[in-house]
């Protein structure tokens, strides 16, 4: 840790991990979990009254995602190709037009089959031997068009009967032509005709109906073409499905795997199999399974129930309703037998092919459901429907039990419904099955089988009785985490969710938010629907009411940022509903109900408007008219360092990079808006507040929002950083006693092999800096290197790093003129401008040298933004004591023109603090510089703390990024921010149950606390009495004495400090040393350890170390 203040609220790590939620059932399961949550260690406690819980800290500090993981790696925000955009189909697709084939034939058996007697004759439900032939086919052809046209009513519906070969070749030829890009269904009825051959071929009959003649499967699919569905119902119709498959090529240039996959067959039995003819079936009882799945399933159940003695089948064409009117018996069954087919089909079969037949179309996705009927019905008649793509057996899984007990209640009651219409009761079928889903939920995870409910809770989202219930059950289900999203998307959740938002009830806008943060959450892929569906305005009002706890309101904000994130579309359709005056009205008054404004509800109210206005000028010159930057600079002060970053984010995200209406630099065109470049100044002015904040959170958004002020008026602080570079004048130089050898002409050095390279020059009341003075190397580029630990205030007009409060490390820096020849011009600007734009460049360079490593790498994007090319160095180890060190790798030979910065710091009375250890100067075998011992080299910005051995870079200054002509970079080549996917990720975690710790974590845990508690006890029955009684001695090692101790209360731990800030941890039971590190490498007589701490004592300990100048690490 390092900074002028400690950050703010770090110590209450969960503090923005509020939790909420929907019902009182819910949140009397979170109070349940909570107290679960205590330590294990009371239990331990209870064995000794004397032994209180109270020595034992409960809270684990500096445990944040922030903390633990900022450097390494930030977190990503909602996938758009991930894990959860795999449900999404990318063809959605429909049929278009069915050709309906009948081969009846009525009254003319076929040859090669032998019917019994009695035997099925229905055809449709129509006895075909009741009317005259020419009538029933008539009735029957009719019948089943009727009975297709329930399950898709807009196809175009073509029907031949008894029709020869040419028929057939026009029909499909006109099916193709009407239904163009859509599929095709091709229905083919065979009992009037043989049975297909084993070459594929079905039989259709010539125009004078006394022959039988064969069409070939392939020229059929020719015909058809592709998309298509087929049904052959028909004997031996496994053979018509063989065929389909060992054909190698099915369209000329196309695999056959892709033609495959684009259809789609559908076969009455397997290819040594014929038709059932009991005259309990209809004769063509594979064609009333897809069509009339609930009349035919019912008089199979009857056959087989205890109804069938009291309960007369014919009954059953009198079930009164409709099948789309869920309130009606008949509607009921239909809407029970979907959830039941639904659920068998995504337990059994891979999500892929789920999606494809079950998803993808709406014909396809109902004869799927009804073939699932077939299978069970056929095989108890000894037939096998046969598909492809191929389905397993699910004649026996156990929702068909539930099928059968739902389908018992309903028809027992039908006697009754016939006489009283309003005597009808629902079924408890949908209020068991969400019982059964609550009850998974208690005791389901990730690792255990899913729930096979899922599918029905979606159905039970259309019932108006049962919806509450099932959505704060979806939405525990969600708050499970990615896979139990991906799992409810999969199954079909988006339509449902997405057309509630359409519903104006009262009750479900607190757990509709929620879903939705959920799937947003983890798919941003949905932002498109939503936008398209008017969905956005949902959320605006909800974000808008008053009446709802804030962190609900958050939720609402954080789903409006995810619309507008990188969709434009989704950006003017929020701007125009007024997102933007919502957020600032709500950020300007958040402290309202609660007296204290909520921290999540502020910090997404930033960000939201933040991604409105990214990329989107007009969205930023709203901002700028509502007085958006008087009314967050507020935000820059709140506690949280979330808050505070989310504010530097929308602040930043107001600053317009130009990339739509300036050109080359990014400089501003002559007829630039100055009120717009006015305003942003003043807000890049006031974000300069935020430099010496104490979380790396908000100082890398300062540095993303820098970049982009860098960008739009590179044309102003590119002189400006020149400027701030620029050597001090002779006189200066002159007045510097420390320095006068080294100007002297008489002087040794100025004829050594560094002077002839370089001039040194350093002063206090401005930067140390080194000019190359070769023609050929540094002043042919205009490279100019410096070490700038201290802000000038004469130049800076009043930076907010002049002070010297902030921690600087040595920096080495090279930069590029504007101007080829290397002459710097600065343009004539008002002081008040020009002070701005110093204070932002002193600003830069202060990032440059962040002790956070990620801030310090933007702050150098910046520094490049603005023609200033950080130089690598190599970095130094201490070889002898504490007056002597050694640069091996300076070279003993006059290198001239070499462009390499050495840093050096002049004897300042100051003092001067480092992130990097320092080393005393290096020391040249003529003896250049030996003299100097009040200059001391420090490591580059480079140097990784952590490692003892030197760490080789370069030593050369890379090639400049920035020069005359160069291009800046554009919007998306700007550093990215990480705030939006930092705060993302708190939504993706679980947010309605308390979480739990692994059981390895609570094993560890308990383990501590035993053995803290031990310790605690043993020392309340030590016979020490008095604190002058020694425990123990050894050596510390400190040569020079020791500066601060400190005991570990659990362990046999002691850490000391001597006065080198060297800090040592020995185990004084073993008198073993265990570590020992430098707090700060180098003799520094200003800074001294002055107090050292522990964190989180009885978990992994941390030490920190705080320095007599207000230091802390």
């Amino acid at each position: 840790m390092a900074g002028n203040q400690m950050e703010g609220n770090d110590m209450a790590g969960n503090q923005m991990g509020a939790r909420f939620a929907f019902s009182d059932e819910i949140t009397n399961r979170r109070v349940q979990g909570d107290a679960v949550a205590v330590s294990s260690a009371a239990s331990t406690a209870n064995t000794n009254t004397s032994t209180s819980i109270v020595y034992l800290p409960q809270t684990v500090y500096f445990n944040d995602l922030r903390h633990e993981a900022f450097e390494a790696s930030a977190p990503t925000g909602p996938s758009e190709s991930g894990l959860v955009s795999k449900w999404q189909m990318k063809h959605r697709m429909k049929t278009g037009c069915v050709a309906l084939v009948l081969c009846l034939h009525i009254g003319v058996d076929p040859p090669d089959v032998i019917k019994i007697s009695p035997c099925a004759r229905m055809e449709c439900w129509i006895d075909p031997f009741s009317m005259a032939p020419s009538k029933a086919l008539d009735a029957i052809g009719k019948a089943l068009q009727a009975q297709y046209e329930r399950w898709q009513p807009r196809a175009k519906y073509k029907l031949q009967l008894d029709p020869h070969v040419e028929e057939v070749k026009k029909l499909c030829a006109n099916c193709r032509k009407n239904a163009k890009s859509e599929r095709v269904l091709f229905h083919y009825n065979g009992h009037g005709v043989p049975k297909p051959t084993a070459n594929g071929e079905i039989w259709l009959f010539n125009k004078s109906y006394t022959q039988y003649i064969p069409l070939s499967v392939y020229e059929l699919e020719s015909w058809l073409g592709s998309p298509s569905i087929y049904v052959f119902d028909c004997s031996a119709a496994g053979m018509i499905v063989n065929a389909f498959l060992e054909r190698q090529e099915w369209v000329p240039g196309v695999s056959s795997a892709a033609a495959m996959k684009d259809c789609i067959l559908l076969a009455a039995c397997g290819a040594d199999e014929i038709l059932p003819q009991s005259a309990e079936f209809p004769a063509d009882i594979f064609a009333s399974c897809l069509t009339t799945p609930i009349n035919i399933g019912l008089r199979w159940f009857c056959t087989r129930s205890l109804l069938q003695d009291t309960l007369d089948p014919n009954l059953i064409d009198r079930i009164p309703g409709r099948q789309n009117e869920r309130k009606t018996l008949l509607g009921e069954l239909n809407w029970i037998f979907t959830a039941v087919t639904d659920t068998i089909a995504w337990n059994v079969l891979p999500r892929e092919l789920f999606q494809r037949l079950f998803r993808q179309d709406l014909l396809v996705a109902s004869l799927f459901r009804n073939f699932l009927l077939a299978d069970r019905i056929m095989r108890s008649a000894n037939c096998t429907p046969v598909s492809y793509p191929p389905l397993p057996p699910t004649h026996q899984h156990p929702m068909w039990d539930a099928w059968d007990m739902a389908a018992e209640i309903c028809l027992s009651q039908l006697p009754t419904l016939l006489i009283d219409p309003n005597a009808f009761q629902p079924s408890p079928f949908f209020t068991e099955q969400l019982t059964a889903f609550e009850v998974w939920l208690e005791h389901g995870s990730e690792h255990k089988k899913p729930p096979e409910q899922l599918p029905i809770v979606l159905q039970v989202l259309l019932s108006q009785l049962h919806r509450c219930r099932a959505l704060i059950l979806l939405g525990r289900f969600l708050d499970m985490g990615a896979w139990a999203v991906d799992l409810a998307l999969s199954v079909g959740i988006f339509p449902y969710v997405l057309k509630l938002l359409q519903t104006t009830a009262t009750e479900l806008r607190q757990i509709l938010v929620f879903i939705w943060t959920k799937i947003l959450a983890l798919d941003k892929s949905c932002q498109v629907d939503l936008v398209k569906d008017g969905g956005h305005l949902y959320f605006i009002k909800f974000l808008d009411s008053t009446d709802v706890h804030a962190v609900q309101r958050a939720m609402a904000a954080f789903v409006l940022a995810v619309i507008v994130d990188g969709h434009r579309r989704g950006q003017e359709a929020c701007r125009q509903s007024g997102l933007i005056n919502v957020c600032l009205r709500h950020m300007k008054f958040a402290p309202t109900a609660e007296a204290q404004p909520e921290p999540l509800l502020l910090q997404w109210l930033c960000l939201c408007v933040g991604k409105l206005w990214e990329g989107y000028p007009d969205a930023q010159q709203d901002g700028l008219n509502e007085n958006a930057t008087a009314i967050c600079l507020p935000l820059l002060s709140e506690p949280q360092p979330e808050v505070r970053a989310s504010a530097v984010y929308a602040l930043g995200t107001l600053l317009d990079v130009g990339t739509e209406s300036r050109e080359g630099f990014g400089y501003d065109d002559d007829d630039e808006d100055e009120e717009k470049s006015r305003a942003e100044q003043e807000i890049a002015k006031h974000l300069l507040k935020v430099l010496s904040d104490g979380s790396p959170l908000v100082r890398a958004e300062l540095a993303i929002a820098l970049s982009r002020f860098a960008v739009g008026h590179n044309k102003h602080l590119k002189p400006m950083a020149a400027a701030y570079l620029k050597p001090p004048s002779n006189s200066t130089l002159n007045s510097l006693p420390s320095l006068a050898a080294i100007r002297s002409p008489t002087s040794s050095y100025s004829n050594g092999p560094f002077m002839l390279s370089s001039t040194v020059i350093a002063s206090n009341h401005g930067p140390v800096l080194r000019v190359g003075s070769d023609s050929n190397a540094a002043n042919r580029e205009g490279r100019v290197s410096m070490s700038s630990p201290l802000a000038v205030s004469t130049v800076m007009h009043g930076s907010p790093s002049s002070d010297g409060s902030s921690q600087h490390s040595d920096s080495r820096v090279s930069l590029v003129d504007a101007a080829s020849n290397g002459n710097t011009k600065i343009p004539r600007s008002r002081s008040m401008d020009n002070a701005v734009y110093a204070q932002c460049v002193a600003a830069m360079y202060t990032l440059a040298r962040d002790p956070s490593p990620r801030v310090a790498s933007l702050g150098r994007q910046i520094l490049r933004t603005i023609g200033v090319e950080p130089v690598v160095m190599k970095s130094v180890k201490s070889t002898g004591g504490a007056g002597h060190h050694r640069d091996a790798s300076l070279p003993s030979v006059s290198l001239p023109g070499l462009a390499r910065s050495f840093s050096w710091l002049d004897l300042n009375p100051a003092p001067i603090t480092f992130r990097t250890p320092p080393a005393s100067p290096p020391t040249r075998q003529g003896g250049y510089l030996s003299g100097m011992s009040g200059m001391r080299r420090v490591y580059s910005l480079e140097f990784n703390p952590h490692m003892r051995n030197p760490v080789v870079d370069a030593g050369l200054a890379d090639s400049i990024l920035a020069s005359p002509g160069a291009s800046l970079p554009s919007e998306r080549g700007l550093p990215q921010s990480t705030i939006y996917s930092w705060s993302c990720g708190h939504f993706a975690r679980p947010l309605l149950s308390p979480a739990h710790d692994d059981e390895e974590a609570i094993a560890r845990r308990e383990e501590r606390e035993r053995t803290a508690l031990d310790r605690i006890e043993k020392c309340r029955h030590s016979n020490v009495a008095k604190v002058s009684d020694q425990i123990t001695s050894w050596d510390t090692g400190c040569e020079i004495g020791t500066k601060a101790s400190l005991l570990h209360p659990f362990n046999p731990i002691v850490i000391v400090a001597d006065e080198r800030e060297t800090v040592r941890i020995w185990n004084y039971e073993e008198t073993s040393q265990l570590n020992m590190f430098e707090n700060h490498e180098g003799p520094n007589k200003e800074i001294k350890i002055s107090k050292l701490c522990l964190v989180n004592e009885l978990d992994d300990s941390m030490l920190l170390v705080a320095s007599s100048k207000i230091r802390c690490r």
